[in-house]
């Protein structure tokens, strides 16, 4: 939490994934989703990390699957980038949908480019293969520390695997994570026709040092694709 001052509710609505509540702390916005704080704008920096370290290694992102919209820092970051042609943000908590159609979060994503769109990220994920450019994933902690258990599939081997499928030829997969862990990039660093790697971002927050994790899975380019798959790992 921010601070203890007393939060002023802003929007509460119910959703397929409990109550999800907008709320003012002194001068910072909060959400909460079925009763559990999700995060608040105390600190930012990793939401946009996740964003511009994944920008930050494809030649032309012009195709942006966001799954999990937050406060829409992530979302925000990506539209900077003039390269970007089309992002779709997927979010499984539909209130916050509306509430930033309505300009209730704390960022304006009012922008031509970007589509929101209320639903599940493993779904979207398993029918688009092949067409993005980059894939960012915030959906829940990260593979630990889930508050819902339904959202382990995600960073099982099924979820992985339709993630990387649904990246284009040298895109990026990018999953944000609460905290290290060793086991995501391993599983990352399993599958064929990619280079996985960790990023760490440490974070002084309310007296404690917080370290959050970005891992990313570079897919190979076409031709590299191919020579995978004729002559695949022993």
């Amino acid at each position: 939490m921010t601070d203890a001052a007393p939060a002023t509710t802003l929007a509460r609505a119910g959703s397929s994934v409990g109550e999800v509540a907008l709320r003012r702390r002194g001068a910072h916005t909060e959400l909460v989703v079925g009763g559990v704080f999700v995060m608040d704008t105390v600190d930012v920096s990793t939401e946009v990390a996740l964003a511009t370290v994944a920008l930050g290694r494809h030649d032309a992102p012009r195709r942006v699957l966001i799954g999990g919209l937050g406060l829409g820092f992530t979302a925000t970051a990506v539209l900077a980038d003039q390269r970007v042609e089309e992002v779709l943000v997927v979010e499984i908590a539909e209130p916050l949908i509306d509430w930033a159609g309505a300009g209730l979060l704390p960022t304006d994503l009012v922008d031509p480019r970007i589509h929101l769109r209320a639903g599940d990220v493993v779904e979207v994920l398993t029918a688009t293969p092949g067409e993005w450019d980059l894939i960012l994933l915030d959906v829940d902690n990260g593979p630990g520390f889930l508050v819902r258990e339904d959202n382990a599939r995600l960073y099982g081997p099924a979820g992985l695997s339709s993630a990387v499928a649904a990246l284009a030829p040298s895109g990026v997969l990018a999953i944000w994570s609460s905290h290290p862990a060793p086991e995501l990039l391993a599983a990352l660093d399993s599958i064929e026709g990619g280079t996985a790697q960790e990023v760490l971002r440490r974070v002084s927050r309310e007296g404690r040092d917080l370290t959050y994790g970005i891992y990313l899975l570079e897919a190979a380019a076409q031709a590299d694709a191919d020579l995978v798959q004729h002559h695949p790992r022993e």
